[in-house]
């Protein structure tokens, strides 16, 4: 009879950034998107008293970001403008983690929805925020300047309906047994 593989679990850590992440978030912005966002940016987002920008951490390299998450604050709305995970971390759960924390980040600030722009042919984000309740709500023609590419608008409301923090609860249920087949245990930083 085979010996049961023994499977070393590792932290996932989400937390909020802070300016000793700037030379993290450009090299994962670098892996993600290709420069993107640059430094200055990144410094303006965490200087922003209207910007949240969240981050994942594993507990091999806690100096590197495995993913991240940005959102402004706009009126009553979470205007989700970044999120990413390394493409070494990807397929693993940790895009939806990051998403969770965003959401419950602005259910905790108060915010009524959350909506954001995506790429019609970036089919897997598309399903992630699917998975999370987000409708189709528009289109952007051309958003997108390096290929004149449309966006999609997703929207997702009722975020601080009474029934949304039982969601949030078995969002994070499903996103931690995703991530222990994975080998991460989720946890939240301050």
């Amino acid at each position: 009879m085979p010996l049961p593989i023994s499977v070393n679990t590792l932290n996932l850590e989400i937390q909020s950034l802070t300016h000793k992440h700037l030379g993290a978030l450009v090299e994962l912005d670098q892996a993600c998107f290709g420069g993107l966002w640059t430094l200055d940016a990144y410094q303006r987002e965490l200087e922003s008293p209207n910007s949240v920008l969240l981050g994942s951490t594993s507990s091999l390299a806690s100096n590197e970001l495995s993913g991240m998450g940005c959102f402004w604050s706009i009126l009553d709305e979470a205007h989700i403008t970044i999120l990413a995970v390394h493409p070494r971390y990807q397929n693993q759960g940790l895009g939806q983690a990051v998403l969770f924390s965003l959401l419950k980040a602005a259910h905790e600030h108060g915010l009524e929805r959350a909506t954001l722009e995506v790429r019609p042919s970036n089919v897997g984000a598309i399903n992630l925020y699917q998975k999370f309740g987000f409708k189709t709500a528009g289109r952007r023609r051309r958003y997108y300047k390096d290929n004149d590419e449309d966006a999609l608008i997703l929207w997702l409301g009722d975020i601080q309906a009474p029934q949304f923090t039982l969601t949030l609860n078995t969002w994070l249920d499903t996103i931690k047994r995703r991530l222990n087949k994975s080998g991460w245990n989720l946890t939240f930083l301050n």
